[in-house]
């Protein structure tokens, strides 16, 4: 849709100007009534206007009429003295909402680009970036992370998207701060851990080492070893002891003899006293050999009895005393060492534990960072294929640059430029742009932004501060 015909008459400082639906510059010097026309369009399609009074001063009612070439016709009154009067037709049908109807009609941009230059850093962005041609959905998303980033607006521009997902406040990015955080924690642990564990320390071997049979081993040979001991111990004594058996047996044979010699002299003694009892006195006295030999006969007896059992005990001990005691400092010294290697085997499995999910936790931490390159690095991918409506545009770290420079850093004709390349990229269904001030471009540039407007189809009516001391509207 362009406009074909404008009508404007007592508006602003206009007292009458007709244009047809040509590109126009509109020259002169200050207060010649340049901006009055492009204020009295926007009036037409708005309804408001930024300045104060819309009316020619003196006059009582100004008007502006638009018509385009698809039949759509703008008749809009400014009166002082009575009410405004608007009348929007499309063909033949009167519109029954003007302003909802106009407002589709046109951008904001398109009838004030410079409104641009005072947007937020942040709209501005969003604006810029949205004029990147790229077609994109949520199932691209999932595509490309394997799952919906979650914190990020997927109201915004895919650069804007993926600059959320990559960026620090992101949920990739914390969340691998908080994994790093953990894995640090726990690699703390496991060298606190791992320096009280020894060198090459054989878990296996200590899980399934028997202590228990070890010690049995150790008690046994032990046992074995003491009865060697008191073997030889009591063959050491053999001698002694017959000695000792000796030495009472012929104690017992002396007291005998002692015995025998007194019981000798007393009947001798009763044989003087006792003539009488001579003959049996001399019977008893012949039996007395015959008695002692019957006593050294017992103590002899008792004497074979207990060397008999005495060669006995030395038999046993002799199945002890020749045999080699078991080493068992090879024994003990293996239960120490068992003992001290199986005491570190709950904070060695601890410490396998913590290393196992450290692994798991450098994988997460990896995937979060190939999630996080990936939203950096998908930016330069869309640029290579996207289409870019603005020349020298770049997007860094979700910043659009225009010739490697940020909006703020641009000359005013820069600005200008950019305003009106943002503003003809994606034009409503009305094909026009209002642009106020062409002065601030060098004539290379300003003939370069009427060429791009010309070549997007988008109808043009700019204003440019000369030193004509009268209005003058030139068709190009």
């Amino acid at each position: 849709m362009k406009i074909t015909k404008i009508k404007i008459k007592n508006l602003f400082g206009i007292k009458e100007v007709e244009l047809d639906g040509s590109n126009i510059e509109v020259t002169g010097d200050n207060g010649k009534g340049k901006t009055s026309i492009i204020d009295a369009i926007r009036y037409a399609l708005t309804n408001s206007s930024s300045r104060e009074y819309i009316l020619r001063k003196g006059e009582a009612e100004g008007e502006i009429l638009i018509e385009t070439d698809t039949g759509l016709l703008i008749d809009r009154k400014k009166r002082s003295e009575q009410a405004d009067f608007k009348s929007v037709k499309d063909g033949n049908k009167t519109v029954t909402s003007p302003e909802s109807f106009l407002q589709k009609l046109f951008s904001e941009l398109q009838i004030d680009p410079i409104a641009f230059i005072g947007m937020s850093k942040q709209e501005q962005n969003r604006i810029i970036l949205d004029l990147i041609d790229f077609e994109w959905d949520i199932p691209w998303i999932v595509k490309q992370f394997g799952e919906l980033p979650q914190g990020v607006n997927y109201d915004q521009n895919i650069l804007q998207v993926l600059n959320d997902i990559q960026a620090e406040n992101g949920i990739y990015f914390q969340s691998r701060q908080d994994v790093n955080r953990d894995i640090r924690n726990k690699r703390a642990f496991v060298e606190d851990i791992a320096k009280d564990i020894p060198a090459s320390y054989q878990a296996e071997k200590w899980e399934s080492f028997d202590l228990s049979a070890k010690y049995q081993e150790l008690t046994n040979a032990n046992s074995f070893n003491d009865k060697i001991q008191r073997a030889k111990l009591f063959k050491d004594s053999y001698q002694n002891k017959v000695r000792g058996y000796e030495a009472e047996r012929d104690i017992a044979i002396s007291n005998h003899e002692k015995a025998v010699a007194v019981e000798r002299d007393e009947l001798t003694s009763k044989i003087e006293r006792l003539k009488a009892e001579i003959v049996a006195a001399q019977n008893t006295l012949g039996t007395l050999d015959a008695k002692l030999e019957d006593k050294k006969k017992v103590e002899q007896s008792a004497y074979e009895v207990k060397i008999a059992q005495l060669d006995k005990d030395v038999g046993v001990a002799n199945d002890y005393a020749d045999k080699e005691p078991v080493e068992t400092t090879e024994i003990t010294s293996e239960i120490e060492t068992a003992k001290e290697m199986i005491k570190h085997l709950n904070e060695y499995n601890r410490m396998k534990s913590m290393q196992t999910e450290i692994e798991l936790l450098t994988a997460e931490s990896e995937e979060y960072t190939r999630k996080i390159e990936l939203a950096r690095t998908l930016p330069g991918e869309i640029l290579k294929t996207a289409t870019i409506p603005v020349e020298g545009l770049t997007v860094e770290n979700g910043i659009p640059l225009i010739n490697g420079l940020p909006v703020s850093n641009l000359s005013d004709g820069q600005k200008l430029d950019l305003c009106v390349d943002v503003a003809i990229s994606k034009p409503n269904s009305l094909q026009i742009i209002l642009i106020d001030g062409a002065e601030k471009l060098s004539n290379k540039n300003r003939d370069k932004l009427y060429a791009k407007c010309r070549e997007k189809g988008v109808q043009f009516i700019a204003t440019r501060t000369t030193d004509d001391d009268e209005l003058v509207v030139t068709t190009l």
